[in-house]
C-alpha cells in the first residue's frame, strides 16, 4: 500500500469547509422554521415547533450511529485499500436505515404517546406538537437511509459531494416550509410536511452521487456473502450498539434541558428554543472539524499510522479552537440583533436576550468534546464513547438538581455548560489506551479476508 500523503492545515480546511457549509444549512432550515412560525404564530406555536423538532432529533439521532458508525468503518476500509468493503459498508448501512425507519412508522402511535408523556407541555403546545409529529414521522426511512449515505461520503473524504447533497435537502426544505406556512397557511403542520418531503426527494440526487463515485473507483465485485459477512455484521452491530446508547444519553441531556426549560415556563422554553438554534448552528461549524477528525484519524487507524493519527488530531483541534473563539465573540456582538430577526414575540425575545451570555460560552467550553467525539468515532471506540456519555449525563443531572432550584434559569444554563465540560473530561480518560488499540486494530484481518 502506498504511503498516505502528509496531512496539512490547508487540507484540513479544504475538507472542513464543504462539511461546514453543508452542516450550517441544517440548523438554518430549523431557523427558517422558527422564524416563519415566530413571525406568523403565537408563543405556543413557537414552543410546539421547538418541541416537535426536539422529539425527532431524539428519535432520529438515537439512530445517528448510522452516520457516525459508517464514517469510521468506511474511513478505515478506505485506509486499508479494501475497495470491496467500502462498497459493502454502504449497502449494509442503507439497508439498516430503511429497515429501522420502516419499523418506526409501524411504531408511531406508541412513540407519539410516549414522547408527549415525557414532556410537561401546556395543552396548546402539546396539541400543535402532536400535529407536527403526525406529519414528520413519515420521513423516518428516508432520514435514516440518508444518515448512512452521509456517513459513507464523509468516511471517503468526499465532503464536497456531501455539501451538494445537503444543499439539495435544505433548499427543498426551506422553500417548502415558507410555501406551506406563509403561502398556504398550514402552520405547524406545514413545517413538518416540508421536512418530510425534502428528506424523501433528496435521496434521488444521493443515488446519482453514489453511482458517480463508484464509477470513478476500482471496479470490484461485492458478493452478497461479503455484505452479510458475520464478522462485518458483528462489528457493525457492535459499533452501532455502543454509539446508539451513547447517542441516547446525549439526547437525554438535551431533552432534560428542554424539559427543565418547560418547567421554568413557556416563555423560557420559547426563548431557549431560539438560543438552541444558535447552538445548533455553532455545533455544525465545530462538527465540520469533528467530521474531518473522524475521516483522517479513521484512515490513519486503518493503516496503523499512530504518528499520522496524532498529527491529524492536533491540526483539526487547532482550527476547531479558533472557530470556537470566533463563534463565541460573534454571539456576544450580534446575538441581540439575531434574536430580533427571529421573533417579534416580546416574552421570547426578553428571555433569549437574558440568557445570551451563557449561550455564547458554549463554543469555548464545548469544542473539546466535539473533537474527542470525532477521534473516538474515527477509531471506532464505541464502548468508551458509551460509558463516557452516560457518566457525563449523570454529572449534568446532578449539576441541574443542585443549581436550578437555587438559581432558576441561570442555574439551568450553568448546569448545561457543565455538561459540555463533563463530556470532554470523561472522553479524555480513554486516551491512554488509544495507541495500543489502533495498532492492534491495524493487525486484525478484515471481514472480507476471513469470511468470504
Amino acid at each position: 500500500m502506498a504511503a498516505a500523503p502528509l496531512l496539512t492545515r490547508q487540507k484540513v480546511l479544504a475538507l472542513a469547509l464543504p462539511i461546514m457549509a453543508a452542516n450550517i444549512a441544517t440548523p438554518l432550515v430549523g431557523l427558517v422554521d422558527i422564524a416563519v412560525i415566530g413571525r406568523t404564530g403565537t408563543t405556543a406555536e413557537i414552543a410546539a415547533v421547538a418541541l416537535g423538532a426536539l422529539i425527532f432529533n431524539f428519535v432520529f439521532w438515537a439512530f445517528g450511529f448510522l452516520r457516525m458508525g459508517m464514517t469510521g468503518l468506511t474511513a478505515q476500509a478506505d485506509g486499508r485499500g479494501d475497495e470491496a468493503e467500502v462498497r459493502a459498508s454502504l449497502l449494509r448501512g442503507i439497508m439498516t436505515g430503511l429497515v429501522i425507519g420502516t419499523a418506526l412508522l409501524f411504531a408511531q402511535w406508541p412513540l407519539r404517546e410516549l414522547a408527549f408523556t415525557l414532556f410537561s407541555a401546556e395543552s396548546g403546545v402539546e396539541a400543535a406538537g402532536r400535529t407536527y409529529f403526525d406529519a414528520r414521522i413519515w420521513s423516518a426511512p428516508a432520514a435514516l437511509a440518508g444518515f448512512a449515505l452521509y456517513g459513507w461520503l464523509i468516511g471517503l473524504g468526499r465532503t464536497g459531494l456531501a455539501l451538494a447533497l445537503q444543499a439539495a435537502l435544505n433548499l427543498i426544505n426551506a422553500g417548502a416550509s415558507i410555501l406551506f406556512v406563509a403561502g398556504f397557511g398550514w402552520g405547524v403542520a406545514g413545517v413538518a410536511w416540508a421536512s418530510t418531503l425534502a428528506l424523501w426527494l433528496h435521496l434521488l440526487p444521493g443515488i446519482a452521487i453514489v453511482v458517480w463515485i463508484l464509477r470513478g473507483r476500482i471496479a470490484v465485485a461485492v458478493p452478497l456473502a461479503l455484505i452479510l459477512a458475520p464478522a462485518a455484521i458483528r462489528r457493525l452491530l457492535g459499533v452501532n450498539r455502543d454509539i446508539f446508547l451513547r447517542t441516547l444519553a446525549l439526547l437525554a441531556g438535551f431533552a432534560w434541558f428542554n424539559e427543565a426549560s418547560l418547567r421554568e415556563g413557556t416563555d423560557v422554553m420559547a426563548g431557549n428554543a431560539v438560543l438552541l438554534q444558535f447552538i445548533s448552528i455553532i455545533a455544525y461549524f465545530l462538527d465540520a472539524f469533528a467530521h474531518v477528525t473522524e475521516t483522517v484519524t479513521g484512515k490513519a487507524a486503518g493503516r496503523g499510522d499512530w504518528k499520522g493519527l496524532k498529527r491529524a488530531l492536533r491540526l483539526t483541534t487547532e482550527q476547531a479552537a479558533g472557530f470556537a473563539l470566533a463563534a463565541s465573540l460573534a454571539l456576544l456582538v450580534g446575538g441581540e440583533a439575531l434574536i430580533g430577526l427571529i421573533t417579534t414575540d416580546p416574552a421570547t425575545r426578553a428571555t433569549a436576550l437574558g440568557f445570551l451570555p451563557f449561550c455564547a460560552l458554549v463554543p469555548l467550553m464545548g469544542f473539546a468534546s466535539w473533537q474527542l467525539d470525532g477521534l473516538m468515532i474515527g477509531t471506532t471506540r464505541g464502548p468508551l464513547m458509551r460509558n463516557a456519555m452516560i457518566a457525563a449525563l449523570l454529572i449534568y443531572l446532578a449539576l441541574d438538581f443542585a443549581l436550578r432550584p437555587a438559581f432558576g434559569g441561570t442555574g439551568l444554563w450553568l448546569a448545561f455548560l457543565g455538561y459540555y465540560v463533563a463530556r470532554a473530561g470523561t472522553l479524555s480518560l480513554g486516551l491512554s489506551g488509544l495507541k495500543r488499540d489502533v495498532l492492534a486494530q491495524a493487525s486484525t484481518p478484515t471481514a472480507s479476508a476471513r469470511d468470504v
